[in-house]
């Protein structure tokens, strides 16, 4: 005799063979489709089996059982290779799987998942065998569901203290969804790089002040496996690959100067050349030397600042990117989401000429790779573009299954790292303007502002290291608590003929979310990507002017100078 919870879970399977095709004929072949891709994949072959196997068993005595159920699996294969001064310091090649289970006790108006109910993640057996896999996700799931029980009821004992009705579900419904895309492979041939690496960290003996040079390649492909009781099925493949220096110097007064460029891009062949690579690390070092030697801010300064594209890029994801996640505030608080902008839905946010969109949907920008594209996000929802801030109004935010007030669907932006909990969160994240303007005139219309306000320059910001509380560029879920922007390439623009000087120790004062509302008075044409690792996010955006923005000398204290000088070069290896 099949359960009460067995019918429950077969109808949600039911109904996913039913959503795709607009003929019985068509369902049919999707829903056999899926079945061979299942068949034919040793790891969703474990998942779907085991999935079966929980849906008629998963249940205690006297304890609800089970709505909801999910396996992740994430096959990870990895490249990381890393040089400092001329010399090789770590190379390796790194293959894991994990796995991640979610059970869910409850209905979708109120179930177990929050502290203590967010599933169990686990390392996974590497090996294609599926009786290993099965039992890893047998183990996990039966640890899952008894933590959702007992998290059910600690959370129906915390929401007594509350009164009235949140006006959310705490889970989304969600079509099921089958997407079982290509495998991406992992292919590469790892000494060139390695070599690549430490003939630019070799550059050190050009400049005996360098305190630190390193640089790094990481190469890194991920398959993600998800199957879940409604009936979703999905495969996808990505790829990141990334190249980053770090060098370290100090001024004469001590102050600690630093450079950290890099280049992400989702396919090895959009990286510098080893030739491109070293002009890039020799670029770093001039920057540093000049640093060295320009002069100290010393005065306040309130007046026109303008940010090229890598700087801004550095400011919408910082002040934007995490003000526009939908995350679920705490039970019993009433704010729409977590953000700087849980209270600004269907208020200005931005100037009437600038929009901004989340499309997880495109791979490139002017035939730059995006490393954030996705088909289907970590919680098996189809990815969706979506217009987050229209004509400078804020008009939606970026969810995943777990509903706001206002909100109650995903709109495919769940995303995870391979072992974690989805968030909402960002992934190609465009800024644009409906009265582009060209570089030129962008500098034209800075001196202009000057000459207004007598002011004898302005300031161009081109690269900037942006802090939110501990976690870097805005990225820290529940969004920014307390944004830093620092300027490291901070130039004065003469107004007298344009000149440009470098200038350091400097601080951006007040440079947030209204100040993004309030003072941006021109965006270029100029648009260009930044990508970043970890949940890959690509951020697009021009170049910004801001009419007013304060700027003062940083108020850290400089440490001292080393107390004796570096090893001579030439009596060295």
């Amino acid at each position: 005799m099949i359960s009460t919870l067995a019918k429950r879970f077969s109808a949600a399977c039911i109904g996913s063979a039913l959503l795709f095709g607009g003929t019985a004929s068509g369902q049919a072949e999707q829903s056999a489709a899926a079945k061979s891709a299942v068949s034919s994949d040793t790891i969703l072959a474990a998942m779907s089996a085991e999935l079966g196997r929980s849906k008629s068993q998963l249940k205690m005595d006297n304890l609800p059982g089970p709505y909801y159920v999910e396996y992740h699996v994430a096959d990870i294969q990895e490249f990381y290779a890393e040089a400092a001064f001329g010399a090789l310091r770590l190379s390796q090649t790194t293959h894991t799987r994990t796995l991640r289970v979610v059970v869910r006790v409850g209905d979708y108006k109120q179930d177990s998942y929050g502290p203590g109910g967010q599933g169990v993640a686990d390392i996974a057996p590497v090996d294609n065998d599926q009786t290993a896999l099965r039992r890893a996700l047998w183990l996990a799931t039966d640890r899952a569901y008894k933590s959702a029980t007992e998290a059910l009821a600690n959370k129906k004992a915390n929401q007594t203290m509350f009164t009235g009705d949140q006006g959310f579900d705490d889970f989304a419904h969600a079509e099921p969804l089958q997407s079982v895309g290509p495998l991406v492979k992992f292919s590469v041939d790892t000494k060139p790089w390695a070599d690549m690496l430490v003939k630019a960290t070799g550059l050190f003996r050009t400049d005996l002040k360098l305190q630190s040079l390193s640089a790094s390649a990481r190469f890194v492909v991920v398959n993600k496996y998800f199957v879940n009781s409604e009936g979703t099925v999905t495969r996808q493949g990505s790829e990141v690959d990334a190249l980053s220096l770090s060098a370290s110097t100090q001024a004469e007064d001590g102050m600690r100067l630093t450079r950290s460029p890099d280049f992400v891009a989702a396919r090895i062949s959009d990286l510098p050349t080893p030739e491109k690579f070293q002009a890039a690390t020799t670029d770093m070092l001039a920057t540093l030397k000049a640093l060295r030697d320009a002069p100290m801010v010393e005065e306040d300064y309130m007046g026109p600042v303008l940010f090229t594209p890598d700087a801004a890029a550095d400011v919408v994801s910082s002040l934007i990117g995490g003000n526009i996640d939908g995350d679920q505030p705490r039970t019993g608080d009433t704010a729409r989401t977590t953000g700087a902008f849980a209270s600004s839905y269907k208020t200005r946010v931005l100037p009437t000429s600038l929009s901004v969109v989340d499309d997880p949907t495109v791979a490139t920008f002017q035939n730059e790779s995006l490393v954030a594209a996705y088909a289907v996000d970590d919680e098996g929802v189809r990815a969706q573009k979506i217009t987050v801030i229209e004509n400078g109004m804020l008009t939606n935010y970026l969810l995943g299954r777990q509903p706001i007030r206002d909100f109650p669907q995903s709109n495919g932006h769940g995303r995870a790292a391979p072992s974690g909990a989805p968030h909402p969160s960002d992934s190609n994240l465009i800024l644009q303007s409906s009265q582009p303007l060209s570089p030129d005139d962008l500098k034209k219309k800075l001196l202009d502002l000057c000459r207004d306000e007598n002011q004898p320059y302005g300031y161009l910001a081109k690269t900037l290291l942006s802090v939110t509380g501990t976690v870097a560029l805005g990225r820290g879920r529940g969004g920014p608590a307390s944004t830093q922007i620092v300027p490291l390439l901070l130039y004065r623009v003469y107004v007298s003929d344009g000149h440009e000087e470098l200038v350091r120790g400097a601080v951006f004062d007040q440079l947030d979310t209204r100040t993004l509302r309030s003072n941006i008075v021109a965006a270029g044409n100029d648009a260009q990507v930044q990508n970043h690792g970890g949940i890959p996010t690509s951020i697009v955006s021009p170049s910004l002017l801001f009419n007013e923005l304060e700027i003062r000398r940083t108020s850290d204290k400089n440490p001292k100078l080393p107390e004796y000088p570096s090893p001579d070069l030439a009596t060295t290896n």
